[in-house]
């Protein structure tokens, strides 16, 4: 076995769930860079469905530029809510932060691969049983999926090693709500029933992303000189998020809070300070559905449940960025 096969070997079997639009694309190809990813499941978030998995498909093409499997296996899963009837209209999308398409208004062409057949919950589940105790899951999205395979079948929980979530905040402002970030408020009954599960589980919330992952200008201009397609690729997903940005969240560029958690995941170096904390996600409140409750000065008397992220090292973060960006030809 070379050097090259043996890394292949050890690197950590992932499941990414997603509602892929911008910032996702790039967090994929960041997980496709280091990691065995098994597989990507959709879930209801960001934009259409439909649109969610076409953008997931291409940018596992456009990672295949870069020597990464261009075949990863997308499954469709949860559209609506955990608690969301039937027959409901689907949740609040975002076009405004990300463009009609999710990908900047840059309406890429359809990938030539096409989802796999089954379900994503049902994938979940068979593949963490198939590989007990190796399995990492990494969640960019509404916890829809999760939530429904851990109801569906809960003895999956004690086979997943860890679960990294890109949600909530740290005693922060929201995203979507003055309360509250956008992947807790879309369902947040299926986020408190993922965090309360009993899986390990690191949370990077919004204020991390506003705090350390913002790209200006010059970071930009930083990243188009590397004239590589991953730059191109940066550039078109990231046209609307940039003016979107600056008009309403006052942010002085663009917000990367799910490759930022795919890069805590694949290097915990990047990560300079946490906290185990108990958290929540509050269900009911009329200004406040959504928030996540970290419990930092232990007044809720509740046990931990989450480490939290409270700090990065910023210039290593931005490294690890240019790398995947670099390697995508």
């Amino acid at each position: 076995m070379n050097i090259q096969e043996e890394a292949a070997v050890k690197r950590r079997k992932v499941i990414i769930d997603t509602d892929t639009a911008g910032d996702d694309t790039i967090a994929i190809l960041t997980a496709l860079h280091h990691f065995d990813v098994l597989g990507v499941l959709i879930t209801g978030g960001n934009v259409r469905f439909d649109q969610e998995v076409e953008n997931a498909l291409y940018t596992i093409q456009v990672a295949g530029q870069g020597g990464a499997d261009s075949r990863i296996p997308v499954y469709k899963g949860c559209e609506r809510p955990l608690l969301a009837p039937w027959n409901s209209p689907t949740h609040l999308t975002v076009e405004d932060v990300h463009g009609s398409d999710g990908m900047g208004g840059a309406n890429f062409p359809p990938a030539v691969q096409r989802p796999a057949e089954g379900h994503a919950v049902d994938f979940l589940i068979e593949t963490v049983h198939r590989h007990p105790g190796e399995m990492t899951l990494l969640a960019i999205a509404p916890l829809t999926n999760i939530a429904m395979a851990i109801q569906k079948d809960p003895t999956i929980v004690p086979k997943i090693a860890h679960l990294y979530v890109m949600g909530g905040t740290n005693n922060a402002l929201g995203n979507i709500t003055p309360a509250a970030e956008y992947n807790f408020y879309t369902d947040p009954e299926a986020a408190s029933l993922v965090l309360n599960s009993g899986i390990p589980a690191t949370m990077v919330g919004w204020e991390m992303c506003t705090d350390f992952s913002l790209m200006d200008d010059d970071d930009h201009a930083e990243i188009a000189a590397l004239g590589t397609s991953g730059a191109a690729f940066f550039a078109a997903v990231n046209q609307v998020v940039m003016s979107f940005n600056k008009t309403v969240h006052r942010l002085n560029g663009t917000t990367h809070p799910d490759t930022l958690l795919m890069a805590v995941a694949a290097d915990e170096g990047i990560m300079t300070r946490s906290g185990d904390y108990f958290v929540d996600v509050e269900t009911k409140g009329e200004w406040t559905r959504g928030y996540s409750v970290v419990d930092v000065n232990g007044r809720l008397g509740r046990p931990a449940n989450v480490r939290v992220c409270q700090g990065i090292d910023r210039p290593l973060f931005k490294a690890l960025l240019l790398d995947v960006l670099r390697v995508i030809r």
